[in-house]
């Protein structure tokens, strides 16, 4: 015969077990159901914004494009410190000199533009150059012959400014004849206005010849107080201008000057240059 107090006892087991499989049923629903409210009702974080940073640019107020004539007379330590000098410029060297094309090759191999410094006909006495000359009483092919002689010499060279010559550049033939010459090499010419009567820039200009002038001559006046006055003369056309062309000398009162102003020039965004960037 069947137990009826153990069927019973069986019975309320189920019940209990089925009521503990329902409230678990409802509390993973209700769960749930409070996990989508929380969600849908969470406001959704946004990111800040955040304001890009804005790059600083220094522009420049004037390029200054600076010559230093007369390399190839020496090799000591004040040529030295010259092509030691953290900045872009322009070395002209004289050809036919002891030194030409020794410095003509440490200027170019330490990274500086270089030109030649060409000797012309001259109302004052020059020495050492004479077999590169010109002078406004040669011929056109004698001229020439001149020309390619120097870029012979000097292979670095990427242009030209004249030394002295104030009556070879005021010769309008003279100045015609190296113009083709260095066109048809590829060079520019840089009119050191040596002379009020220059013909230099007007000539190459119709021939089609990179061509510029000197604004200051930094160094006539050899005292540091005076170099220093030109300098910034010179910075103050660049700030006019756009632009600036100056011309000093290897000398050592120079050298000093530039190696202390130099980088107060750049402070204040002036651009430092070769001069074949400023040439047109």
């Amino acid at each position: 015969m069947t137990n009826h107090k153990d069927t019973g006892d069986r019975q309320q087991k189920i019940i209990v077990f089925l009521l503990f499989i329902v409230l678990i049923l409802i509390s993973i629903v209700v769960g749930t159901f409070n996990k989508i409210n929380i969600l849908e009702k969470s406001p959704v974080t946004e990111l800040p914004d955040i304001e890009p940073i804005e790059k600083t640019v220094s522009v420049s107020i004037g390029k200054i494009a600076i010559i230093i004539d007369d390399f190839g007379y020496r090799n000591d330590a004040v040529s030295e410190g010259f092509l030691n000098i953290d900045t872009d410029l322009t070395y002209a060297v004289i050809p036919g000199h002891e030194y030409s094309q020794t410095m003509s090759k440490k200027a170019y191999q330490s990274g500086y533009e270089v030109i030649a410094h060409m000797p012309m006909g001259t109302t004052v006495p020059s020495f050492g150059e004479e077999e590169y000359i010109i002078k406004a009483s040669m011929t056109s092919a004698e001229i020439e012959e001149r020309m390619n002689k120097v870029l012979r010499h000097l292979p670095e060279i990427v242009g030209m400014n004249n030394h002295q010559g104030s009556n070879a550049s005021a010769n309008k033939r003279v100045m015609n004849v190296m113009g083709n010459v260095l066109k048809e090499n590829g060079k520019y010419f840089l009119d050191s206005r040596t002379t009020k009567e220059t013909q230099a820039e007007s000539a190459m200009r119709l021939i089609g010849v990179p061509t510029g002038r000197r604004h200051v001559f930094l160094d006539n006046n050899p005292e540091e107080t005076s170099i220093i006055q030109q300098l910034h003369s010179l910075a103050e056309i660049a700030k006019a201008n756009g632009f600036a062309v100056g011309i000093g000398h290897v000398k050592e009162n120079t050298l000093n000057v530039l190696q202390r102003e130099i980088p107060k020039l750049k402070a204040d965004n002036y651009e430092f240059v070769f001069i074949s960037e400023v040439v047109n």
